[in-house]
């Protein structure tokens, strides 16, 4: 995992999200963008049709579409989240994701 990590140290840049992480046919590919003891930002791009199977998670989650559509089902209810749309999954909960397009997202896991 080390390679897809992204150390900022201290430098301060701006930087496009979604460049970080490119689509592969078949596949879900990720970059860890921030480390921290109080959580993680990664950058996810997922191909089409391609998802994670249900899980739970001990922390809370943000979810921000950079482009295409998700769906994402939480506690069982599936919510169509498009490009600019943002999405809580709570601690505990389980929760599932889809890709109806081929999309990038942002993971923001608070601990």
């Amino acid at each position: 995992m080390a390679e897809n990590f992204i150390p900022t140290g201290n430098e301060t840049r701006a930087f496009s999200l979604g460049e970080l992480a490119v689509y592969q046919d078949h596949s879900v590919v990720s970059r860890e963008i921030v480390r921290k003891p109080a959580g993680t930002m990664t950058v996810f791009a997922f191909d089409e049709g391609e998802g994670l199977s249900e899980h739970t998670a001990p922390f809370d989650a943000a979810v921000y579409i950079i482009e295409g559509e998700a769906e994402i089902t939480i506690d069982g209810k599936p919510h169509s989240v498009k490009s600019g749309e943002m999405i809580i999954m709570p601690a505990g909960k389980p929760h599932a994701l889809k890709a109806i397009t081929r999309y990038k997202m942002l993971l923001v896991m608070i601990r």
